[in-house]
């Protein structure tokens, strides 16, 4: 997958939508729990449902685009919408089961290394990151595991749960990597459309083969999956979706970690679930090393690249 395109400044529309995104997606974890319901089932619908939402509009607006992504070199975008909504499939198959099969913390901890993933897929597509932002993304995802409290096990069941979890960090970064392209030249709208509603349709297949429960659920249950609809599917995944056009996949990545201190003020505030003193210390690092890969990142963006020495046009004397 090749780099894509130079992106324009970033400007106070933008950031305002990327502190909307990491309040939104904050309340994801405390509605999944308050909800009745399967964790793929409540995954199925959110995606369902703002596809809903979204297509009357964008198929009303977005016609032409729509149709330029089915011929020509427009394909070319939309494999890269529909391959982004398998990746964020894959991300919620792997990662939820991961939480039944080990700790909830260790599996939160272990899907919060999407940033090194994300890094990984830069390098491999030829931008290689400043080491003050790879220091920032350790920070950072140390700060994730300190604050979630990870307790690695030793089970067989344990191990797999690790390994699903990491697995769904790396669809995760998958994810954000393949939006990262299909946003230099597709709207949010469009794009949105497509990746979450490629996303819903293999979430229906899985909760069928699988027997998960779809429908039956009490109304709290309901007014749960729509909140996660607004919140941390349309103003969370969305808005981080926009930003793509003007924040480096990797950057969105460690912003996205700043949910585990939002679910956790939400929890507290709504759950009644304090956070225990070594998880301040976790959130204290994670904001640091956000912070870091931020303006480390930057500041890179900022270095003027260096210029060959131009030659000398007097000729050397033998």
């Amino acid at each position: 997958m090749s780099p894509p395109s130079p992106r324009p400044s970033l400007d106070p529309l933008t950031t305002g939508a990327v502190g909307l995104a990491v309040v939104a997606v904050s309340s994801s974890a405390p509605l999944i729990a308050y909800a009745a319901a399967p964790a793929l089932a409540i995954a199925f619908w959110r995606n369902l449902l703002a596809v809903a939402v979204l297509s009357p509009f964008a198929l009303a607006r977005r016609r032409a685009e729509f149709r330029r992504l089915t011929t020509g070199v427009g394909r070319r975008e939309g494999l890269f919408c529909i391959l982004s909504g398998v990746a964020l499939a894959g991300h919620f198959a792997t990662w939820v089961p991961s939480a039944q099969l080990t700790s909830v913390a260790t599996s939160t901890a272990l899907v919060a290394t999407q940033p090194v993933w994300q890094g990984l897929i830069a390098r491999a597509q030829g931008r290689g990151l400043p080491r003050i932002v790879w220091i920032g993304i350790a920070v950072a995802v140390g700060g994730a595991a300190i604050a979630t409290g990870v307790d690695v096990g030793v089970s067989g069941r344990a191990v797999l749960g690790d390994v699903l979890a990491l697995t769904g960090g790396m669809f995760a970064a998958v994810y954000t990597a393949f939006g990262e392209r299909a946003r230099t030249s597709i709207s949010t709208a469009t794009y949105t459309t497509i990746c979450y509603g490629i996303c819903a349709l293999l979430l229906l297949v899985m909760c069928l083969i699988g027997g998960v429960r779809l429908t039956g659920f009490d109304g709290r249950t309901w007014l749960a999956i729509l909140a996660l609809v607004v919140g941390a599917q349309l103003l969370g995944h969305s808005m981080f979706n926009y930003a793509l056009k003007k924040i480096p996949a990797t950057t969105v990545s460690v912003l996205i970690l700043l949910e585990a201190p939002g679910a956790a003020l939400l929890g507290w505030a709504w759950l009644g679930q304090v956070p225990r003193p070594y998880a301040l210390l976790g959130m204290a690092l994670l904001l640091a090393g956000v912070a870091v890969v931020v303006l480390g990142g930057a500041r890179a963006a900022r270095r003027p690249a260096p210029t060959a020495l131009p030659a000398d046009p007097t000729p050397l004397n033998d």
